[in-house]
């Protein structure tokens, strides 16, 4: 066998495992041998069941002194327990689908068990734990890998094959140069193949883990370079004249630009006039003016003589920035279109002529405005608002709608510069880092359950002065297995008992042209208190809204919670955001804690991902970034920058990886990138 076998070619393993096995994502043997486990389980040492404290994993042994099966003895299902008893103390051995198991255990027999202990009742219990019969099974003992499972598997039968495979780690040879191994003191791959298997201690576990989160991230980080490296070599876009003055725009709106904001759009003409297609990030946080620098962006573009096209997440979103487009352009005599799914056949037919014939200026729409029928006559500029919406392959097909136009990528969900310059490897970064004045510090205020009454007053006392408020509510209808507060449940609840109250309801399930409805409704007023789940977390902007409830708010994260607290605070008016806890964790406090303490959304998602990790918060998948295997983008982020040099290095000296002592790291990037991020590799 060698390591780009199909697993099916290992003893034991059919057509119905090697399904399974794909279902882990695992194909070759090679696969296989990267399947990490993610926690070991230390069974080194047997201790005595007095010994054992409660609700922690510990390996025990005993003989059997009794048995019995509960209920019916004839059901499959009938629990069995069995009395286990050493020289300090009895244990309870709990099989809740135990018939199975009753001829296995033997009165006066020896056996070793591993799970937790718990006391109930005064006795010592553990259930379903793994058991072997002492002399029956050689791996009772040792530190043994936990591995991720897919339906139909068990550790056991994972362990099993890596352990049947292990001697073929021998053939996972060097490939790194010998300077990058001793600089950064890496061991083998093959020996850190084989100790995240079958360690024999923690130290062997540290290297071994080193080692290939190093390669991970190298690979990943070397692939993200060869994008950057490669698209700043690509052919020179649309060149938008610096001298282009932007003065009429801004003589017509309101206010002058923030320093943050006066400071990214100097980011934003030096691409636009660089003749080389820009590919800009502009974060901000919720309310910080990112559609301004875009609006000066199209304008600039649209005085060049060519065409802008912005894409949002929602119809809704895509409505509200129209609106705001047709106000702010037309009057300057450029055209504005959109583009969605609810046009009328005729409707759509005549945006579409206008968009090829070149009679429109701007087009703002969603996904619709990537489907094939879409032509563009000069598109210069491509703007993407709420990019952690969209995947990078979407992006990437409405550039391709033009000849290499500029593209523009917005976002109000603050990262973590080390995890954005990751998360968007692609792009150039900038922060707008100021909030436009006259806005009100938002009050957080956070309570539990008891108070729910006291809240509820509060919500009437604001919509009597002409307010409205948000409720938002972590689940859509009632659940038996999870005990909080739903949409449909709080919806019904407020209109019975504050009736003079005009509540709408919105939430995920509903049709699109009825969320748009009710959400339309709450934006002219017509509606008092909009009762949601998430699906307002990125909506309309309603600058009369100023309470925002969240029932259950340890059900939500924190840059979730912080996306949320941001649909108020849009106004003169003092706006309130309440948070609502049943569930005072530790988690939890620590988060209402953050909350309460900051508006601040960059601060906020540093510490939501200390809290959470980034694979959860920002789901890699979303951004076309690679998965990762073994890495975590917050605890390894000290690798993470010693990895950027190395590919770097490695870049700048072979930015296509043609050279013959870099065909192994080749291979390893066209690997993990796949189809994602178009490499030409």
């Amino acid at each position: 066998m060698i390591l780009q076998d199909k697993v099916s070619s290992i003893k034991g393993v059919g057509d119905k495992r090697a399904k399974l096995l794909k279902n882990l994502k695992i194909d070759t043997i090679d696969d296989l041998l990267h399947l990490f486990p993610r926690k070991y389980e230390d069974r080194r040492e047997v201790i005595t069941i007095m010994e054992a404290q409660p609700g922690k994993d510990v390996l025990v042994h005993g003989r059997v002194i009794s048995k019995r099966m509960g209920g019916n003895p004839y059901n499959k299902k009938t629990p069995l327990k069995v009395t286990v008893q050493d020289e300090s103390a009895n244990l309870e051995v709990m099989f809740f689908n135990g018939k199975y198991l009753s001829n296995y255990f033997s009165i006066g027999c020896e056996y070793t068990f591993y799970g937790k202990i718990n006391i109930s009742s005064g006795k010592r219990q553990m259930a379903h734990p793994e058991f072997h019969k002492m002399g029956e099974a050689e791996d009772v003992r040792g530190i043994f890998p936990v591995y991720p499972l897919t339906d139909g598997l068990t550790q056991a039968a994972i362990r099993k094959l890596q352990k049947t495979v292990l001697p073929m780690a021998k053939e996972s040879c060097e490939w790194l140069s010998e300077d990058i191994v001793k600089r950064y003191n890496l061991c083998s791959p093959s020996y850190a193949i084989e100790k995240l298997h079958f360690p024999d201690d923690e130290r062997q576990i540290r290297e071994a883990r080193y080692r290939m989160v190093f390669e991970e991230l190298l690979v990943l980080q070397t692939g993200l370079f060869y994008i950057r490296q490669n698209r700043s070599a690509e052919d020179s876009g649309i060149k938008i004249d610096l001298d282009i003055s932007v003065k009429e725009f801004m003589d017509r709106m309101p206010f002058s630009l923030t320093s943050g904001q006066e400071q990214v759009w100097k980011d934003v003409q030096k691409d636009l006039a660089l003749g080389r297609a820009m590919n800009r990030l502009v974060q901000g946080d919720v309310g910080s003016g990112k559609t301004v620098v875009a609006e000066l962006a199209m304008y600039k573009t649209a005085k060049a003589g060519f065409q802008s096209a912005m894409m949002a997440p929602t119809e809704l979103l895509a409505k509200q920035h129209y609106a705001s487009l047709k106000r702010d352009f037309e009057p300057l005599g450029f055209t504005v279109d959109l583009l969605c799914s609810s046009l009328k056949a005729k409707e759509k037919r005549e945006v579409l002529s206008r968009i090829e014939s070149g009679d429109t200026d701007i087009v703002v729409g969603t996904h619709a405005i990537i489907q094939p029928d879409v032509v563009f006559k000069s598109l210069g500029l491509v703007i993407t608002d709420e990019q952690h919406r969209f995947g990078v392959d979407q992006r990437i097909l409405l550039a391709q709608k033009g000849a290499n136009p500029n593209v523009l990528v917005m976002t109000a969900t603050p990262i973590p510069r080390t995890l954005a310059v990751i998360l968007y490897g692609d792009l150039d970064i900038s922060v707008i880092d100021t909030m436009p004045p006259g806005r009100v510090p938002i009050k957080t205020l956070l309570r539990n359950d008891n108070a729910r009454e006291g809240i509820y007053n509060f919500v009437q006392t604001k919509v009597n002065e002409g307010r409205q408020c948000y409720v938002v509510a972590p689940l859509i209808e009632e659940s038996e297995s999870i005990k909080c507060k739903s949409a449909e449940e709080l919806y019904e609840e407020i209109k019975v008992k504050y009736p003079r109250l005009r509540v709408g309801l919105v939430h995920g399930s509903m049709k699109q042209e009825d969320k748009d409805y009710v959400m339309e409704s709450f934006a002219s007023g017509d509606i008092d208190v909009l009762v949601s789940t998430v699906v307002i977390e990125v909506g309309i902007d309603v600058g009369n809204a100023t309470v925002m409830v969240i029932e259950n708010c340890e059900r939500f994260g924190l840059a979730q919670l912080h996306q949320l607290r941001g649909r108020v605070g849009r106004s003169h008016y003092q706006s309130y955001c309440i948070l609502v806890c049943g569930n005072e964790s530790k988690i939890a406090n620590q988060r209402n804690q953050i909350m309460c303490s900051t508006e601040n959304g960059f601060v906020i998602a540093e510490e939501d991902m200390k809290l959470r990790g980034p694979g959860e918060i920002f789901g890699t998948r979303q951004h076309g970034l690679p998965e990762l295997n073994i890495s975590d983008l917050v605890k390894h982020v000290d690798v993470l920058e010693d990895v950027k040099n190395v590919a770097s290095n490695i870049i700048e000296k072979d930015n296509r990886l043609k050279n013959a002592d870099n065909q192994v790291l080749r291979q390893k990037v066209k690997k993990m990138f796949g189809e994602n991020i178009q490499l030409n590799l």
